[in-house]
């Protein structure tokens, strides 16, 4: 069955419309989601644990809820480079150790390529949230990030 030139018109609306809300995204992957906690302050991150997934991190997103953010897991701790090529949030991240202690938090700027965020030692995490989270909730290098072991799937490990 066709849809009708009314139902074409209703799919298209809600496809804008659901452009224009920051629904879809040009990654469009599920991401398993868990809690963490620092000094108290719980976020719901979603989990970049597969080499896609870090790729894709929160680029063309055009929002992320207040206590939200994003955890990218590695299979191992290396010195890690950020940037935020068709990202739209204005982002803070924090470079975490194994035993999830933050590293360095730097302040990421958006739509741009030519500025690089990097930890300033081996991190095996990497914590991204609105910019200005950190700071607003006291948080800062050394703090530590409580959370269960983090997913970590077969993909990740490559």
């Amino acid at each position: 069955m066709q849809p009708t030139g009314l139902c074409k018109t209703v799919l298209l609306i809600i496809f804008v419309s659901s452009m224009l809300n920051g629904t879809l995204n040009a990654c469009p992957l599920e991401l398993p989601t868990t809690a963490v906690s620092i000094n108290g302050h719980r976020l719901i991150v979603e989990l970049a644990a597969t080499p896609q997934s870090r790729r894709c991190g929160l680029s063309n997103r055009a929002f992320l809820d207040e206590n939200q953010g994003m955890l990218f897991v590695y299979p191992r701790s290396d010195l890690r480079t950020f940037w935020m090529k068709d990202t739209r949030i204005p982002l803070s991240i924090a470079f975490l150790d194994d035993a999830g202690n933050i590293i360095n938090i730097e302040i990421m700027s958006p739509n741009q390529t030519e500025k690089k965020y990097h930890s300033s030692k081996p991190a095996l995490y990497a914590l991204e949230v609105n910019q200005g989270w950190f700071r607003s909730h006291g948080i800062k290098k050394g703090d530590q990030v409580e959370m269960k072991h983090p997913l970590i799937t077969r993909d990740s490990l490559k």
